[in-house]
């Protein structure tokens, strides 16, 4: 049995179905799938419990493997909650950090430009009267970017991982840094471009190895490790800090 605790990449498959399971103060998701052998539980960075299982097993069955596991939920939980408090909210007043690919950008507030906001010499440069939607321009500019940097990072292991996928697809995704849609689509969280190039870059070829698995199975972090063989640091870097990127 597998468990994974942190940044869930992959939306689920076509064939999965949800369900609720509530286990003393503890709500789960419960999705059975058809091409799942084992159970896992997975704490998502919104602190939203999910289990995933094979069709066919009984809620006594899903009770106790939750007992089991209790000790662990509530320490992956306090851990998420911690970081979601310890993340300062932006108020876009000069000098203020901004991240783009790992690194902190300075905020300057300027009277005249062509542009809402733009990144020049070092800087993003933000109209002073647009300061109230600060927030609005930058997931723009952020999803502009995105598009076109992990679009290139596909096309870099398209013929590695020996997949086609349709294209990149750039928005907000919640709680989760990607997905795989209908007819080989990778839909990224905009907030990927955040992220240093290493950890979006693992992010990018975890997507494309769904294309081949639909699951987190043995094979899948074979098809991951053969591109990315420190694959095992970058996922434990996002699980860490993934959350640092939430304060935008």
């Amino acid at each position: 049995m597998t468990m994974s605790n942190p940044a869930h990449l992959c939306a689920h498959p076509p064939d999965a179905m949800d369900n609720s399971l509530t286990v003393d103060d503890l709500q789960f998701t419960v999705r059975r799938s058809d091409r799942r052998k084992t159970m896992q539980i997975t704490v998502e960075r919104s602190g939203a419990l999910l289990l995933s299982i094979p069709p066919h097993l009984d809620e006594e069955k899903l009770r106790t493997f939750i007992q089991e596991k209790k000790f662990w939920i509530y320490t992956k939980l306090a851990e998420k909650e911690h970081l979601r408090w310890s993340v300062p909210t932006k108020e876009y007043v000069d000098g203020e950090g901004f991240l783009y690919l790992g690194r902190s950008y300075r905020l300057r507030l300027v009277e005249n430009q062509d542009a809402p906001l733009k990144m020049l010499n070092g800087r993003f440069l933000l109209r002073r009267d647009l300061v109230e939607d600060g927030r609005s321009h930058l997931i723009q500019w952020y999803s502009r970017r995105a598009k076109v940097w992990l679009w290139d990072k596909v096309r870099e292991y398209v013929s590695r991982m020996e997949v086609t996928p349709s294209g990149v697809k750039v928005q907000d995704l919640g709680y989760r840094w990607g997905s795989c849609g209908k007819g080989d689509w990778l839909y990224f969280h905009w907030k990927t471009i955040l992220l240093p190039a290493r950890i979006s870059e693992y992010v990018v070829v975890h997507e494309m190895a769904h294309l081949h698995e639909p699951h987190h199975t043995p094979n899948f972090w074979l098809r991951v490790e053969r591109v990315i063989p420190d694959f095992a640091q970058r996922k434990t870097w996002l699980a860490e800090h993934g959350m640092d990127v939430e304060g935008i």
